[in-house]
């Protein structure tokens, strides 16, 4: 049994794959409403529709044969009934070229807006790039994939943030969500991975590049004019995988738990103790920031994550579980799982992202 709603579902998808027709059935249909009624009345609604609808929906090329096309309908059916010579038939007609030539300037505004929109479109693009460049693909034995979708389109950044980085002390990795939106989500993220990058590579401890990226966000913070320290904070998780050994150091500030998956099975790397997030270390001093160790095996993927995915909501308000989405699976890697991910979490929204999301997952090589 069909759900309420699904014909017209139906018809609507259909419409939106065969948007180049529905200037034709404006028209045709003018025209058959025309000659089924009275003669006194008029279906030059449907004429002025159809060059409209093309400009909004097609190409200027398209607006230009509808806008001909109604123009042509109009005055065949005014000349069927003879009223194509009187006053009201005249009027008629000059209205509806009036409409299709209006249609054609409509039609050049929105292509002069797509062009600037693109353009927008390619900033923001170059500004994700500059600001999250993607890691290597491989980092010795480790295989590494990452993923950002933004809620908006058109945006293509938000206040999510991943980094990679090959060090000292092992690869080290950062993904964390800075609460807000818009440049100011921009510019501290660009802070926190400027702070991370220079930290990895210094800091012998995670807890020391923790410290150093609190220094840099409170800074940040404190910068603003008029914003209390409270109103922003950046959650976050550290990882630190060893260049030998099956081991994987992580600290938690307050951010979804990673997800450790080997051979099917997939588990949640909660934090020992609950921390913090970046920028209110200042609301509890004496706070500590443990590391916690855990197993990371040939053949096993570090997923991190933000939590526009654990947020991602179907229909019916139910949240997406990672967990159990991607328990019982193999993937022949990180990439793979990523794109299974994203898939995945499309399907159970429809399409509808409601928050930014950044993934990297991280492969360790030389497993089954």
């Amino acid at each position: 049994m069909k759900a309420p709603g699904a014909g017209l579902t139906g018809v609507l998808r259909w419409f939106l794959r065969h948007l180049q027709i529905v200037p034709v059935l404006l028209l045709v249909g003018g025209v058959l409403i025309d000659l089924n009624t009275p003669p006194h009345f008029s279906a030059e609604a449907f004429y002025t529709a159809a060059p409209m609808t093309a400009a909004a929906l097609l190409s200027l090329r398209a607006t230009v044969l509808a806008g001909i096309g109604a123009c042509i309908a109009d005055f065949a059916v005014l000349n069927h009934f003879g009223f194509a010579a009187d006053s009201s038939g005249r009027s008629e007609l000059a209205a509806v070229a009036t409409v299709s030539a209006f249609a054609v300037v409509v039609s050049r505004l929105m292509h002069y807006r797509d062009v600037r929109l693109q353009s927008a479109r390619e900033v923001a693009l170059a500004v994700q790039r500059a600001v999250l460049p993607h890691p290597p693909p491989v980092i010795g034995s480790l295989r590494i994939a990452v993923r950002y979708q933004s809620a908006v389109r058109e945006a293509q950044i938000g206040g999510d943030l991943y980094g990679v980085q090959d060090t000292p002390f092992g690869v080290r990795c950062l993904v964390g969500d800075v609460r807000g939106k818009g440049m100011e989500a921009v510019k501290a993220v660009d802070v926190a991975l400027g702070v991370f990058r220079e930290a990895a590579e210094e800091e012998p401890a995670l807890a020391g590049v923790a410290e150093r990226l609190e220094r840099g966000l409170v800074r940040e913070t404190e910068r603003r004019a008029g914003l209390e320290r409270s109103e922003g904070f950046v959650t976050g998780v550290l990882a630190e995988i060893a260049h030998s050994g099956d081991e994987l150091r992580l600290l938690n500030r307050g951010h979804p738990a990673p997800l450790l998956l080997r051979n099917g099975e997939v588990h949640r790397a909660e934090p020992s103790e609950p921390a913090l997030p970046l920028c209110l270390a200042g609301l509890r001093p004496a706070e500590t920031m443990p590391t916690d160790t855990v197993r990371f095996p040939p053949g096993a993927t570090l997923l991190l994550y933000t939590d526009g995915l654990t947020e991602a909501k179907n229909h019916a308000g139910a949240f997406y579980d990672p967990v159990a989405a991607l328990a019982g699976r193999i993937f022949s890697g990180p990439d793979e799982l990523l794109d299974a991910l994203l898939a995945d979490v499309g399907h159970h929204t429809g399409g509808r992202i409601g928050d930014d999301m950044a993934l990297l997952a991280i492969t360790r090589g030389g497993g089954a």
